[in-house]
């Protein structure tokens, strides 16, 4: 996802992608972009694999100017070293801490404290949901507090096979959740707390608000600053879109790669 959406930027040029694996998801990205191996024992391993290795992540480095780490949590910490002593400017995803970078991201709420910065993380789904609805009720000077419930995916879908869970629901055992301070880290002035639990499925998650307004206020008002954030998008039951599920089979049938909703889908 961030290498295609990299290369459709008309003032970015992508220099490769680096990795370590040598499965269907590296193997779909040769041929269309330059394979870069981040480790030594991984460059042997994808080039015995027929992967085009075009160097190492130390090449990559000197090519590039920005880094967007995708790893796995943690690891982009340990790469860290890696990547000031290239001199880079780095954006790393949400699994990482926000101490790690000193500063988190989500585009609508906080664009321009990240200017001039040398590295800062994007949160994750979750919290970006979280930041952009609370974060437009509280530029509209309406929100007071939030408290809310998340349904999360078990697992993610590409890897569902290796775990997850059935015919249950697993509540997290800690309140609050760690999203509610995750979106204090980008909108520390938010009043929110947050419950979570895994459910038995593994496309999007879906969260349910209490707020306290600052004021009585109508439902068009709510509405309609609502409508004023650029990533939030209304649907409705009674056009058929009654579940998680088909919110999905709406975006594949409207033709967004991969089937993602960019949005946040609120039922109106």
């Amino acid at each position: 996802r961030v290498a295609d959406a990299v290369a459709l930027q008309p003032d970015m040029e992508l220099v490769g992608i680096a990795d370590i694996v040598t499965d269907w998801r590296i193997q779909s990205a040769a041929g269309r972009f330059p394979l870069f191996a981040s480790t030594d024992e991984a460059q042997q391993t994808m080039l015995q694999a027929g992967l085009p290795v075009a160097g190492s992540l130390e090449d990559l480095l000197g090519q590039a100017d920005v880094i967007a780490d995708t790893t796995p949590k943690h690891v982009a910490a340990e790469n860290l070293p890696r990547y000031r002593a290239a001199g880079v400017k780095l954006v790393l995803q949400g699994g990482e801490s926000h101490e790690t970078t000193g500063h988190s991201f989500v585009a609508q709420a906080n664009y321009e404290s990240a200017l001039g910065r040398d590295m800062t993380r994007v949160v994750s789904c979750n919290t970006t949901s979280i930041v952009r609805v609370l974060g437009a009720l509280q530029d509209a000077d309406l929100l007071a507090k939030a408290r809310g419930v998340l349904i999360r995916r078990a697992t993610d879908p590409w890897e569902s096979h290796l775990g997850g869970i059935m015919n249950t629901m697993v509540p997290e055992s800690k309140i609050p959740s760690h999203q509610g301070p995750d979106a204090q880290t980008v909108l520390p002035g938010l009043d929110l707390v947050t419950i979570a639990a895994k459910g038995a499925h593994t496309q999007t998650h879906n969260h349910y608000w209490t707020l306290q307004l600052t004021r009585p206020a109508s439902r068009e008002e709510v509405l309609a600053a609502l409508r004023a954030a650029p990533r939030i998008a209304f649907i409705r039951m009674a056009d058929g879109l009654v579940a998680l599920n088909s919110t999905i089979e709406l975006m594949n049938d409207l033709g967004r790669p991969r089937g993602d909703m960019w949005e946040v889908a609120v039922w109106e």
